[in-house]
Protein backbone atom coordinates (compact mmCIF):
# COMPACT_ATOMS: atom_id res chain seq x y z
CA UNK A 1 0.00 0.00 0.00
CA UNK A 2 1.47 3.35 -1.00
CA UNK A 3 1.63 6.09 1.44
CA UNK A 4 -1.00 7.98 -0.66
CA UNK A 5 -3.27 5.32 -0.37
CA UNK A 6 -2.63 5.01 3.24
CA UNK A 7 -3.36 8.76 3.80
CA UNK A 8 -6.35 8.46 2.09
CA UNK A 9 -7.93 5.67 3.71
CA UNK A 10 -6.33 5.92 7.38
CA UNK A 11 -5.81 9.59 7.77
CA UNK A 12 -5.64 9.31 11.72
CA UNK A 13 -3.14 6.90 11.47
CA UNK A 14 -1.09 9.20 9.27
CA UNK A 15 -1.61 12.28 11.49
CA UNK A 16 -0.86 10.22 14.45
CA UNK A 17 2.35 9.32 12.54
CA UNK A 18 3.52 12.78 12.25
CA UNK A 19 2.68 13.99 15.83
CA UNK A 20 4.96 10.67 16.68
CA UNK A 21 7.81 12.07 14.40
CA UNK A 22 7.04 15.77 15.66
CA UNK A 23 7.66 14.63 18.95
CA UNK A 24 9.86 17.02 20.75
CA UNK A 25 13.38 15.26 22.30
CA UNK A 26 12.80 16.28 25.27
CA UNK A 27 9.34 14.49 25.50
CA UNK A 28 10.62 11.62 24.61
CA UNK A 29 13.49 11.43 26.97
CA UNK A 30 11.20 12.62 29.86
CA UNK A 31 9.16 9.74 29.22
CA UNK A 32 12.03 7.17 29.11
CA UNK A 33 13.22 8.47 32.18
CA UNK A 34 9.46 8.38 33.73
CA UNK A 35 9.15 4.44 32.87
CA UNK A 36 12.31 4.01 34.24
CA UNK A 37 11.94 5.04 37.37
CA UNK A 38 12.37 2.42 39.72
CA UNK A 39 15.84 2.06 38.40
CA UNK A 40 16.07 5.21 39.42
CA UNK A 41 14.69 5.04 43.29
CA UNK A 42 16.85 1.53 43.86
CA UNK A 43 19.69 4.01 42.89
CA UNK A 44 18.44 6.61 45.66
CA UNK A 45 18.15 4.41 48.28
CA UNK A 46 22.13 2.56 47.61
CA UNK A 47 23.28 6.21 48.19
CA UNK A 48 21.24 7.15 50.72
CA UNK A 49 21.50 4.42 53.12
CA UNK A 50 25.27 4.18 52.79
CA UNK A 51 25.68 1.10 50.80
CA UNK A 52 27.57 2.99 48.02
CA UNK A 53 29.47 5.74 46.93
CA UNK A 54 27.19 8.94 45.80
CA UNK A 55 30.12 9.03 43.20
CA UNK A 56 27.38 8.60 40.73
CA UNK A 57 25.54 11.65 40.77
CA UNK A 58 28.51 13.00 39.14
CA UNK A 59 28.31 10.82 35.93
CA UNK A 60 24.51 11.90 36.14
CA UNK A 61 25.52 15.87 36.14
CA UNK A 62 28.06 15.04 33.04
CA UNK A 63 25.33 13.37 31.27
CA UNK A 64 22.51 16.22 31.86
CA UNK A 65 25.66 18.80 31.18
CA UNK A 66 25.76 16.86 27.76
CA UNK A 67 22.27 16.80 26.71
CA UNK A 68 21.96 20.45 27.91
CA UNK A 69 25.01 22.18 25.66
CA UNK A 70 23.56 19.96 22.69
CA UNK A 71 20.04 21.19 23.68
CA UNK A 72 20.19 23.63 20.06
CA UNK A 73 21.48 20.61 18.02
CA UNK A 74 18.83 17.85 18.92
CA UNK A 75 17.46 16.11 16.29
CA UNK A 76 14.05 16.82 14.78
CA UNK A 77 13.64 13.57 13.97
CA UNK A 78 15.33 10.71 16.11
CA UNK A 79 17.65 8.22 14.79
CA UNK A 80 15.34 4.84 14.72
CA UNK A 81 18.23 2.60 15.23
CA UNK A 82 18.90 4.07 18.83
CA UNK A 83 15.22 4.81 19.60
CA UNK A 84 14.31 1.55 18.65
CA UNK A 85 17.27 0.13 21.00
CA UNK A 86 16.23 2.32 23.73
CA UNK A 87 12.30 1.75 23.72
CA UNK A 88 13.28 -2.38 23.18
CA UNK A 89 15.87 -2.16 26.40
CA UNK A 90 13.51 0.29 28.34
CA UNK A 91 10.55 -2.15 28.07
CA UNK A 92 13.17 -5.15 29.18
CA UNK A 93 14.40 -3.41 32.27
CA UNK A 94 11.26 -2.39 33.18
CA UNK A 95 9.62 -6.26 32.84
CA UNK A 96 12.66 -8.14 33.88
CA UNK A 97 13.18 -6.17 37.45
CA UNK A 98 10.22 -8.49 38.61
CA UNK A 99 10.44 -11.02 36.69
CA UNK A 100 8.31 -12.25 33.50
CA UNK A 101 6.35 -15.20 33.34
CA UNK A 102 9.13 -18.10 33.74
CA UNK A 103 11.80 -15.69 33.34
CA UNK A 104 13.73 -15.20 37.39
CA UNK A 105 13.37 -11.43 37.77
CA UNK A 106 17.09 -9.79 37.18
CA UNK A 107 19.51 -8.56 40.20
CA UNK A 108 18.89 -4.93 40.64
CA UNK A 109 22.24 -4.20 39.58
CA UNK A 110 21.97 -5.99 35.90
CA UNK A 111 18.49 -4.22 35.65
CA UNK A 112 19.74 -1.21 36.65
CA UNK A 113 22.23 -1.57 33.89
CA UNK A 114 20.02 -2.26 31.27
CA UNK A 115 18.05 1.01 32.48
CA UNK A 116 20.97 3.36 31.78
CA UNK A 117 22.09 1.42 29.22
CA UNK A 118 18.77 2.14 27.79
CA UNK A 119 18.43 5.50 28.82
CA UNK A 120 22.13 6.64 27.10
CA UNK A 121 20.70 4.11 23.77
CA UNK A 122 17.75 7.02 24.22
CA UNK A 123 20.11 10.29 24.16
CA UNK A 124 21.99 8.78 21.19
CA UNK A 125 18.66 8.75 19.51
CA UNK A 126 18.20 12.46 19.74
CA UNK A 127 22.47 13.31 19.88
CA UNK A 128 23.90 14.69 16.70
CA UNK A 129 26.69 12.72 15.07
CA UNK A 130 29.60 14.03 16.01
CA UNK A 131 28.50 12.98 19.81
CA UNK A 132 30.61 9.44 20.00
CA UNK A 133 28.21 6.80 21.72
CA UNK A 134 30.53 5.02 23.62
CA UNK A 135 31.63 7.62 26.43
CA UNK A 136 27.75 8.56 26.31
CA UNK A 137 26.92 4.57 27.36
CA UNK A 138 30.56 4.41 29.63
CA UNK A 139 28.90 8.14 31.93
CA UNK A 140 25.61 5.68 32.20
CA UNK A 141 26.78 2.51 33.67
CA UNK A 142 28.97 4.86 36.16
CA UNK A 143 26.11 6.23 36.92
CA UNK A 144 25.12 3.34 38.97
CA UNK A 145 25.86 2.18 42.58
CA UNK A 146 28.94 -0.31 42.00
CA UNK A 147 31.24 0.73 43.33
CA UNK A 148 30.60 -1.96 46.74
CA UNK A 149 30.14 -4.61 43.93
CA UNK A 150 33.46 -3.31 42.10
CA UNK A 151 35.01 -3.78 45.93
CA UNK A 152 33.54 -7.16 46.49
CA UNK A 153 34.33 -8.78 43.20
CA UNK A 154 37.92 -6.71 42.03
CA UNK A 155 38.90 -5.20 45.44
CA UNK A 156 41.03 -8.39 46.75
CA UNK A 157 42.56 -8.91 42.80
CA UNK A 158 43.68 -5.36 42.94
CA UNK A 159 45.49 -5.45 46.52
CA UNK A 160 47.42 -8.81 45.44
CA UNK A 161 48.63 -7.31 41.93
CA UNK A 162 49.13 -3.74 44.23
CA UNK A 163 50.93 -5.66 46.87
CA UNK A 164 53.18 -8.03 44.51
CA UNK A 165 54.27 -4.72 42.42
CA UNK A 166 55.31 -2.81 45.83
CA UNK A 167 57.12 -5.88 46.46
CA UNK A 168 58.74 -5.68 43.68
CA UNK A 169 59.63 -1.99 43.68
CA UNK A 170 60.60 -2.38 47.31
CA UNK A 171 63.10 -5.13 46.81
CA UNK A 172 66.18 -3.21 46.50
CA UNK A 173 65.96 -1.15 49.95
CA UNK A 174 63.72 -3.65 51.79
CA UNK A 175 63.80 -7.45 52.47
CA UNK A 176 60.34 -7.72 51.55
CA UNK A 177 58.02 -10.91 51.33
CA UNK A 178 54.29 -11.12 50.45
CA UNK A 179 51.44 -13.49 51.20
CA UNK A 180 48.20 -13.01 49.56
CA UNK A 181 47.78 -9.10 50.11
CA UNK A 182 50.10 -8.86 53.14
CA UNK A 183 53.62 -7.44 53.29
CA UNK A 184 56.03 -8.59 55.69
CA UNK A 185 58.57 -5.57 55.32
CA UNK A 186 62.07 -5.51 57.56
CA UNK A 187 59.95 -7.22 60.30
CA UNK A 188 57.15 -5.24 60.16
CA UNK A 189 53.91 -6.58 58.30
CA UNK A 190 51.70 -3.98 55.81
CA UNK A 191 48.15 -5.18 55.18
CA UNK A 192 47.55 -3.49 51.49
CA UNK A 193 43.60 -3.03 52.79
CA UNK A 194 40.11 -2.87 51.07
CA UNK A 195 40.99 1.52 50.74
CA UNK A 196 43.99 0.69 48.98
CA UNK A 197 42.99 -1.53 46.24
CA UNK A 198 42.48 1.33 44.31
CA UNK A 199 38.70 1.15 43.02
CA UNK A 200 37.79 4.69 43.67
CA UNK A 201 40.86 5.61 41.58
CA UNK A 202 39.26 3.26 38.81
CA UNK A 203 35.91 4.98 38.86
CA UNK A 204 37.31 8.43 39.07
CA UNK A 205 40.07 7.28 35.89
CA UNK A 206 37.74 6.39 33.27
CA UNK A 207 35.16 9.11 34.56
CA UNK A 208 37.48 11.51 33.31
CA UNK A 209 38.09 9.75 30.38
CA UNK A 210 34.55 9.89 29.32
CA UNK A 211 33.79 13.50 30.30
CA UNK A 212 36.98 14.82 28.67
CA UNK A 213 36.55 12.43 25.30
CA UNK A 214 33.14 14.02 24.54
CA UNK A 215 34.35 17.28 25.87
CA UNK A 216 37.16 17.34 23.03
CA UNK A 217 34.65 15.41 20.50
CA UNK A 218 36.62 12.67 20.62
CA UNK A 219 35.35 9.78 18.33
CA UNK A 220 34.40 6.21 19.70
CA UNK A 221 37.57 4.82 17.78
CA UNK A 222 39.64 7.13 19.46
CA UNK A 223 38.60 6.32 22.68
CA UNK A 224 38.71 2.74 22.58
CA UNK A 225 42.34 2.75 21.69
CA UNK A 226 42.97 4.92 24.53
CA UNK A 227 41.17 3.08 27.31
CA UNK A 228 44.11 0.53 27.81
CA UNK A 229 46.25 3.08 28.72
CA UNK A 230 43.78 4.58 31.47
CA UNK A 231 43.55 1.43 32.89
CA UNK A 232 47.44 1.62 33.16
CA UNK A 233 47.64 5.32 34.54
CA UNK A 234 45.22 4.19 37.02
CA UNK A 235 46.92 1.08 38.04
CA UNK A 236 50.22 2.73 37.81
CA UNK A 237 49.35 5.82 39.98
CA UNK A 238 47.66 3.17 42.51
CA UNK A 239 51.24 1.18 43.16
CA UNK A 240 52.97 4.42 43.21
CA UNK A 241 50.90 5.72 46.11
CA UNK A 242 50.66 1.72 48.04
CA UNK A 243 54.46 1.33 47.67
CA UNK A 244 55.59 5.30 48.96
CA UNK A 245 53.02 4.52 52.21
CA UNK A 246 54.60 0.55 52.70
CA UNK A 247 58.14 2.23 52.38
CA UNK A 248 57.33 4.87 55.14
CA UNK A 249 55.87 2.19 57.43
CA UNK A 250 58.57 -0.44 56.35
CA UNK A 251 61.08 2.58 57.50
CA UNK A 252 58.81 3.04 60.81
CA UNK A 253 57.94 6.35 59.96
CA UNK A 254 54.42 5.85 58.74
CA UNK A 255 52.63 9.11 57.79
CA UNK A 256 50.57 11.03 59.61
CA UNK A 257 46.69 10.70 58.48
CA UNK A 258 46.65 14.13 57.18
CA UNK A 259 49.91 13.46 55.05
CA UNK A 260 48.13 9.95 53.86
CA UNK A 261 44.99 11.85 52.30
CA UNK A 262 47.70 14.45 50.54
CA UNK A 263 49.43 12.13 49.28
CA UNK A 264 46.34 9.69 47.69
CA UNK A 265 44.89 13.44 46.61
CA UNK A 266 47.99 14.04 44.67
CA UNK A 267 48.03 10.69 43.09
CA UNK A 268 44.81 10.73 42.15
CA UNK A 269 44.82 14.36 40.58
CA UNK A 270 48.22 13.36 38.72
CA UNK A 271 46.49 10.13 37.18
CA UNK A 272 43.56 12.33 36.01
CA UNK A 273 45.48 14.71 34.57
CA UNK A 274 47.39 12.36 32.55
CA UNK A 275 44.31 10.81 31.37
CA UNK A 276 42.67 13.63 30.07
CA UNK A 277 46.03 15.12 28.50
CA UNK A 278 45.78 11.81 26.83
CA UNK A 279 42.08 12.01 25.83
CA UNK A 280 42.30 15.66 24.70
CA UNK A 281 45.44 15.57 22.74
CA UNK A 282 45.35 15.20 19.11
CA UNK A 283 48.40 14.06 17.28
CA UNK A 284 50.47 15.61 15.17
CA UNK A 285 50.30 16.67 11.61
CA UNK A 286 52.67 18.60 11.62
CA UNK A 287 55.15 16.35 9.10
CA UNK A 288 52.40 14.89 7.52
CA UNK A 289 51.49 18.61 6.87
CA UNK A 290 54.65 19.59 5.88
CA UNK A 291 54.89 16.82 2.99
CA UNK A 292 51.97 17.63 1.22
CA UNK A 293 51.63 21.22 1.39
CA UNK A 294 53.64 22.34 -1.64
CA UNK A 295 56.34 24.96 -0.30
CA UNK A 296 57.87 27.32 -3.44
CA UNK A 297 61.37 26.87 -4.51
CA UNK A 298 61.03 22.64 -2.51
CA UNK A 299 61.03 19.89 -5.14
CA UNK A 300 58.11 17.83 -4.26
CA UNK A 301 56.35 14.55 -5.64
CA UNK A 302 53.06 14.19 -7.43
CA UNK A 303 51.98 10.77 -9.08
CA UNK A 304 55.70 9.67 -8.63
CA UNK A 305 57.27 12.19 -11.29
CA UNK A 306 59.09 14.83 -10.08
CA UNK A 307 58.36 18.48 -10.49
CA UNK A 308 60.02 21.71 -9.13
CA UNK A 309 57.12 23.82 -6.99
CA UNK A 310 59.20 26.97 -7.88
CA UNK A 311 58.42 27.23 -11.86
Amino acid sequence: MSLATLAHRHPRVVDWGIRIDRFPAAGWLALQFAALAPTWAWMLRRMVDGSDDPLGLLALVALAALAWQCRGELRAAPRLGWLALAGTGTLAATMLRTGLGSLPALPPLAAGLLAVLSLAAGLMAFLPRRVAAVPVAGLAVLALPLLSSLQFYAGYPLRVVTAEASRWLLAPGFEVVREGSTLLIDGRMVIVDAPCSGVQMVWLGYFTACAVALWARRADRGFLARLPLVGLAVLAGNIVRNSVLIACEGAGHPLAPWAHNALGLAVLALVCSAIARLMARERSRAGLDFVMRPVPGLITTQGGRRVDTAH
